[in-house]
């Protein structure tokens, strides 16, 4: 049973609740922009996973299956005291590493460039939540190995961590305040807020999923202080809305670092410092730019009313995509979404050009409009063939692109001109 896929729709309800909360008192917690830009995220995250999840799977089944030490059945994992008991330890133990791996996210570099995405949105809201990396499966694996060692069976640990994902999306919240002895024990909106500030005393705080016990423990919490209100997002602004670039963005900074320092140790060395450090001799000649938080503005290029109302249509398009992709992928298998999961990433991407309003934006999305009707032949004829015989199927696509060519015809004739490329370049130098 899959726990994420099941709270899914529950997710959306909350955020469209929150949203509606945020317009009914204006408080202005959110941006349409700017969540769609979270939650284009968390869906590139979504489908990206579909082809890399076996990385980490094979790893922990190989550690289980070879090093175990204690054989665990699934048996002792019932409704009796043991078996709650049992229970109780994975989901302390998986969050105990989730500790690690988060606190590992924050201090290692190249841990960092995976998961710095979950941090870009400078506003803070439920959407947020959604706003995952796509490359967090290259390391973060190595933090959860020692619970297939130790023998936990596959079955308990991919449960704990729905649990703990699932926990975590209320916490993305600015509705909800200080909450007591709650706050002394879990992590609450309060406590999290504080994780997603870049406030000087606020930065690298309360790593912890469900139990802020850790933070306690190990000396990483932070209260959240009427003083020192909270300024999300991060140090280096990504001042982009585009998917990829949000995940790619650190890991071309430290590559700009690494190519241009002289010595091989701090070319292999700064993948693996702590954040922020850089060679002497890079830092140097190219000075990172020093952030005032006192002038913060947050990024936010012009778009028109039109041209936001397309892009909001638009996305949900791509909602109905990674829902109906998702459906496939349980029925078929990697082979039915390859095609879909490529049109998806270049709607996402287009989406991502059109709110930035870029000057080609719109030459972008008309080319890709017009592809749409030869890759859905492609993906039917190819991958799904059984789809080729649903007769609605290709009215249905030509209606899609030509009613979207109209619409944004229309959009981009109610004005917002595009922004001039220095607003949003995607410069890898500090």
């Amino acid at each position: 049973m899959d726990l994420i896929a099941i709270a899914v729709p529950f997710f959306l309800l909350a955020l469209l609740a929150e949203l509606a909360l945020d317009r009914l008192r204006g408080t202005g917690y959110f941006r349409a922009v700017d969540a769609i830009n979270s939650l284009s995220a968390g869906t590139l995250s979504t489908t990206f996973g579909y082809f890399t999840r076996i990385v980490p799977t094979v790893i922990w089944a190989y550690a289980l299956q070879n090093f175990a030490i204690i054989d665990m059945p699934m048996e002792w994992f019932d409704l009796s005291a043991t078996g709650l008991a049992l229970w109780f330890a994975a989901m302390v133990g998986w969050d105990f590493c989730y500790y690690w791996a988060h606190r590992g996210g924050h201090e290692i570099s190249i841990l960092w460039a995976a998961h710095a995405v979950h941090h870009q949105s400078e506003d803070y809201n439920l959407s947020t939540a959604l706003r995952q990396t796509s490359t967090g499966f290259i390391f973060s694996w190595i933090f959860y190995l020692p619970l297939f060692l130790i023998g936990f069976p596959p079955e308990v640990l991919i449960t704990v961590n729905a649990l703990n994902l699932i926990y975590q999306f209320w916490v993305h919240t600015r509705f909800v305040g200080k909450l007591g002895w709650l706050d002394r024990v879990f992590v609450t909106p309060s406590n999290h807020r504080v994780h997603h500030a870049q406030n000087q005393l606020y930065i690298d705080r309360n790593y912890g999923g469900i139990l802020v016990l850790w933070d306690r423990l190990f000396g990483t919490f932070q209260e959240e202080l009427d003083t020192e209100p909270v300024v999300f997002g991060v140090r280096k602004p990504l001042a982009s809305w585009n998917p990829f670039w949000a995940n790619l963005q650190v890991y071309a900074y430290l590559w700009f670092d690494a190519r241009h320092t002289r010595r091989w140790r701090d070319k292999i060395g700064i993948w693996f410092r702590r954040t922020g450090w850089r060679p002497p001799d890079v830092d140097t000649i190219y000075p990172k730019a020093t952030g005032d938080l006192a002038n913060f503005r947050k990024f936010e290029p012009p778009v028109g009313t039109g041209l936001r109302r397309y892009i909001i249509g638009q996305f949900l398009v791509a909602v109905a995509g990674v829902l109906w992709i998702g459906e496939r992928y349980a029925e078929q298998g990697l082979a039915a979404i390859t095609t879909p999961c490529l049109l998806l990433w270049v709607h996402l991407f287009s989406l991502g050009l059109l709110s930035e309003n870029r000057a080609f934006a719109s030459r972008f999305e008309l080319l890709r409009l017009f592809a749409v009707l030869p890759a859905v032949t492609l993906a039917t004829s190819v991958w799904t063939p059984a789809v080729s015989n649903v007769p609605w199927i290709w009215p249905a696509v030509l209606l899609y692109s030509a009613g979207s060519c109209l619409a944004l015809a229309l959009a981009t004739k109610s004005g917002g001109g595009p922004v001039a490329p220095t607003d949003s370049i995607k410069s890898v130098t500090p």
